[in-house]
């Protein structure tokens, strides 16, 4: 009954396997829906300030601003990468990785000298293994991003970007459409773009000016981008983990019902031997 032992200790250990999934599955979907909730409750904040902007904006307030600044050429731009410190979410970090490969390659195509940065252990330890050289790498962030978190990602950028060191910053994440949908994408921050007004224009009182105004909304607006991409990226991380665990979970039902067949047939075949045994001992015997 070797292979009958050997069956059983595959059922234990697929049993335990399906146990440890089917949490990791319930865990997302807690993760996940706190998640969705940061990133519901983050957009109406980045919509109102895109609307402001937008009225505030014209073309001789973007020449006073460095953050509006259009360069006539990019020669050195920045690329953010975010990716998740954990595996098993499927194709998850693989895909982002490969977002940020394409934008860095598109880049460098046009004689444009990119500086990536990465956060998460994921993307760290890729580019690492490939001897890419990383400008900075950050796993301190974790699957619930703060706006201190976002601001001490983009602030240095934003400095370098006013200094004229940079001439662009991109943003490589997740975009959080639904569970189902969560596919890689690249956003430009720097320079800010004029948001497209939404709507009728509206009639604002400016105190104490446009330009005072300007000079604080526009860093936020770059550091609400960064906490949108952190917050999306969380809440895809776990939307890809938990729909991962729950086929690795129905996958190991699917292999547990066939090592449960392929054990009763063995039990049954080894029985029937035993039985036809018995009777033709009993037949030798009497005769």
């Amino acid at each position: 009954m070797a292979k009958g032992r050997e069956l059983v200790g595959r059922i234990k250990t697929t049993e335990n396997t399906r146990k440890i999934t089917r949490t990791m599955e319930m865990v997302a979907t807690s993760k996940m829906k706190r998640a969705s909730d940061r990133v519901a409750s983050s957009r109406p904040y980045a919509k109102a300030l895109g609307d402001v902007i937008s009225s505030l904006f014209n073309a001789e307030l973007a020449e006073r601003f460095p953050l509006l600044r259009q360069p006539a050429a990019e020669q050195r731009a920045a690329v953010v990468l975010i990716t998740a410190n954990r595996g098993l979410c499927g194709a998850f970090n693989a895909n982002l990785i490969k977002e940020a490969r394409l934008t860095v390659h598109a880049l460098e195509e046009q004689g444009v000298q990119v500086d990536l940065h990465v956060v998460g252990r994921k993307g760290i330890g890729f580019f690492r293994y490939v001897g890419r050289e990383l400008t900075t790498a950050r796993t301190d962030i974790t699957d619930k991003p703060t706006a201190t978190d976002a601001a001490s990602l983009v602030e240095g950028l934003m400095a370098d970007f006013a200094a004229g060191l940079l001439d662009a910053v991109y943003i490589v994440r997740a975009k959080f459409n639904s569970v189902l949908s969560t596919p890689p994408t690249t956003d430009r921050v720097l320079p800010v773009a004029a948001p497209t007004r939404s709507g009728a224009g509206r009639d604002y009182l400016l105190f104490p000016s446009a330009d005072a105004i300007l000079t604080e909304l526009l860093p936020s607006y770059v550091r609400n981008a960064a906490y949108r991409a952190l917050v999306e990226t969380a809440a895809a991380e776990q939307a890809a983990r938990r729909t991962a665990m729950k086929s690795a979970t129905d996958n190991a039902g699917e292999m547990l019902n066939i090592l449960r067949r392929t054990y009763n047939r063995a039990r049954q075949a080894n029985i029937t031997q035993e039985i036809a045994e018995i009777v033709g001992g009993a037949a030798a015997l009497q005769g």
